[in-house]
Order: C-alpha cells, then sequence, then structure tokens
C-alpha cells in the first residue's frame, strides 16, 4: 500500500519531467529566430512537426500494441532517453529550418511513448480514483509544457542552449525514476500478441466514442491556444503599448495554472461526474473563444492577464477528464492502445487548428482569429450532449 501511494507522486514528477521536451523550443523560438534567420511563421511550423511526430509514434505504438504488450516503464524509459537525445541536438550551431524540423519531429515520436504510457502506468495501479491520478498526471504535462517558458527567463543571462540542455536532462531524470522506481502495475493485463485490428475495434464503442469526439473538441483549441499565448501577449501589447509585460512569465504561468485546474477537475470529476465536469469546463473554454475580441480592447492590464489565466485553466481542465472516460470505456488488454489512438488522432485534429490560426494572422485582424478555436468545443459539447450517449460511465 505504501508503494501504491508512492507511486503516483513519480508517475506525475517523471512526466512533468519527460514532457517539458514538448515546448523546450517554443521556450526559446526568439533566439532560433535570430540565430538560424528563421521567419516567424516557423513558430507554427515547429510546434507543428511536434505534434507530426507524436501523430506517427502514436500510430506506430497503437497498431503494433507496443504499450500492451511491452513493459509500459521500460517503453517510457527507453522514449524518454531517446526523446532528449534528439532535444538537445538542437544546440548545434549549423542547423537549418529543415534540421530544426527534423529534430522537433523526431522528439514527437518519443514523446509517444512518454504521455500516452504515462497515463497507462496509472491505470495499470488506480482502478478507483482513476480520475484523480490522471489530474495529477495531466497537470504535470501541462506544467511540463509550461517550464521551458519559465526556464527561458530564469537561465535569461545564459546562452539559449541551456534551457535545452535543462529539459533534455530532466527528461532522462524522468525516464530513470520510472524506469527504477515504478514497476508493472497490478491492474495491467498483457496482451500477448498482435492486434492490428484494435485500431479501428476500439470506436465500435459508442460509450468509447462518445468520450473520444468530445477529447478530439477539446484538442482542436488547446494547443493552438498554448502555442499562441506568447503572439496573443505580444499582440495585445501592440496595441496597448503602455503595457509592458514578462512574456516568458507570463507564457508559464497561463499554461501552467492548467496543471493546478486538471488536480482540481481531477476531485470534482470524482465527486460530481466527470463527463458532467468535462461539459462545463468545454463549455467555459467555448464562451473564452468568443468573447476574446472583446478583451483585446480593454486596456486594463490586469482583467486582460486574468481573462488568460482563467482561459488557460479551463482550456485544459476537462483533459484528464475525458481521459479517464476514454480509460474507463476501453476493455483492460487494449486500454494502452485505445488511449494512444485517441491521442494520435487528438493531436492530428491541433496541426490543423495551429495552421490555421498561422496563415490567418498575417491576412486579417489577429484579435479575431481564436474565435475560430470555438469550432472544437461547439463540437465536443454536442458530441457529450448527445442523449444516445448518456450511457457513458461518469466515474
Amino acid at each position: 500500500m505504501k508503494q501504491s501511494k508512492l507511486i503516483l507522486p513519480i508517475i506525475v514528477i517523471s512526466q512533468f519531467c519527460c514532457t517539458s521536451l514538448w515546448f523546450a523550443v517554443n521556450g526559446v523560438m526568439s533566439d532560433l529566430l535570430a540565430t538560424f534567420n528563421l521567419k516567424t511563421s516557423a513558430l507554427a511550423h515547429l510546434t507543428s512537426a511536434v505534434q507530426f511526430g507524436f501523430i506517427l509514434g502514436t500510430l506506430i505504438f497503437a497498431v503494433l500494441t507496443i504499450a500492451d504488450r511491452y513493459s509500459p516503464s521500460k517503453v517510457f524509459f527507453y522514449c524518454a532517453l531517446l526523446g532528449s537525445l534528439f532535444n538537445v541536438g538542437l544546440i548545434w550551431d549549423g542547423h537549418s529550418l529543415g534540421s530544426i524540423v527534423s529534430l522537433r519531429f523526431i522528439t514527437g515520436i518519443f514523446l509517444a511513448g512518454i504521455y500516452p504510457v504515462g497515463m497507462k502506468i496509472a491505470a495499470d495501479y488506480y482502478k478507483k480514483g482513476l480520475g484523480k491520478s490522471l489530474g495529477f498526471l495531466v497537470g504535470a504535462l501541462v506544467i511540463g509544457t509550461a517550464f521551458p517558458h519559465l526556464a527561458k527567463a530564469i537561465t535569461n543571462t545564459f546562452p539559449w542552449q541551456s534551457v535545452l540542455i535543462l529539459t533534455s536532462s530532466l527528461a532522462v531524470l524522468g525516464g530513470l525514476s520510472v524506469f527504477i522506481m515504478v514497476p508493472d502495475g497490478p491492474y495491467r493485463k498483457p496482451g500477448n500478441t498482435l492486434d492490428a485490428s484494435a485500431f479501428f475495434d476500439v470506436f465500435k464503442n459508442h460509450k468509447f466514442r462518445s468520450a473520444a469526439f468530445g477529447y478530439f473538441g477539446h484538442m482542436w483549441e488547446l494547443y493552438a491556444f498554448w502555442a499562441f499565448v506568447p503572439i496573443i501577449l505580444k499582440t495585445y501589447s501592440k496595441a496597448h503599448p503602455e503595457a509592458v509585460f514578462n512574456i516568458p512569465v507570463l507564457s508559464f504561468l497561463i499554461i501552467g495554472i492548467g496543471g493546478f485546474a486538471c488536480v482540481l477537475s481531477g476531485y470534482l470529476g470524482q465527486k460530481f461526474g466527470a463527463k458532467r465536469i468535462a461539459f462545463l469546463t468545454l463549455l467555459l473554454s467555448c464562451v473564452c473563444c468568443l468573447v476574446s475580441p472583446l478583451l483585446f480592447e480593454t486596456k486594463s492590464e490586469s482583467l486582460f492577464i486574468g481573462f488568460l489565466l482563467f482561459w488557460g485553466m479551463v482550456v485544459i481542465a476537462d483533459s484528464p477528464l475525458f481521459s479517464t472516460l476514454v480509460a474507463k470505456n476501453a476493455s483492460a488488454e487494449i486500454k494502452a492502445t485505445a488511449l494512444t489512438i485517441v491521442n494520435c488522432i487528438g493531436f492530428s485534429i491541433t496541426i490543423i487548428s495551429i495552421q490555421l490560426l498561422n496563415t490567418l494572422q498575417e491576412s486579417i485582424n489577429p484579435i479575431f482569429i481564436y474565435t475560430l478555436l470555438a469550432i472544437g468545443p461547439i463540437l465536443g459539447l454536442i458530441a457529450l450532449y448527445n442523449k444516445k450517449n448518456n450511457s457513458i460511465q461518469h466515474h
């Protein structure tokens, strides 16, 4: 029992350490643009490259059912080591946009063996209270994703390469922690054979389908918002020259506060039902998208930052709840594969929304483009509200 209580903190800390690889480049984007003579559009391309890699990785993991057939802790460890290696490779000073994109793509592939596999490890240990456990786990992902922005602010007097060295070192530490201290969980049911049909079979379950479609709507908004947080702050500063923002620190706070929201939503979901709380938070983030142009017009910096902090909370708070619903409504033998498949499709959707915002910010007034992020939450809310799906497991 003592070991079981220790397992979750280890997984959470390791998840934070390893997922810091995700936005490592975003934290030093301005330095990369200057060092390698890149255009501002590189932000979207480099963010999308990680997502593309993650998608390919999740496809490989899902079709080969790797995390169901092999020890998830070992899979997590090897992917953390390889991901850190390709991340730190960015410090070489002879890069072009193509080589940087390639390294981010490969890093994304190995992140597929970290994020969904970490959730699988948690699901193998916590049958009761899974939503609460995943709340902590997704919270770790959020803070890990935000961390490079803070690392940039902390290491501002050091070369930008120090952020990449720091994030890679953390990933190695996280991988080792899981490998050494987290054996296979008591509820793990290993799949004995390769089952390529699992990729398609999971969607035959309408309860699983409802949870997955809600998650897809959430993902349309999430990573586009995260990627554009520094751009949102810069856009406001240009419109209101009197506003002086520490963009790295604020970016960390706006994204990172979502970690607290994930933990809170995990507890609320356990008490009031995961589906109910997921619906509420998805609705609130939808409202944030729709009213965002009005907030760009306000002269109150405090109101604007307060709004972004609130948006940073509700944009991610439903994520552990959707993962809980997906895990609860997938059979134990292919649970890792089911989580990986949903991640794969969800991250495919993020590329479309990121590239859409990137294209539109150059052709229309950028204060209006974030209303388009409401499309995903609206469709997700419809999927959750569907009366046919009322039988979906809530807890």
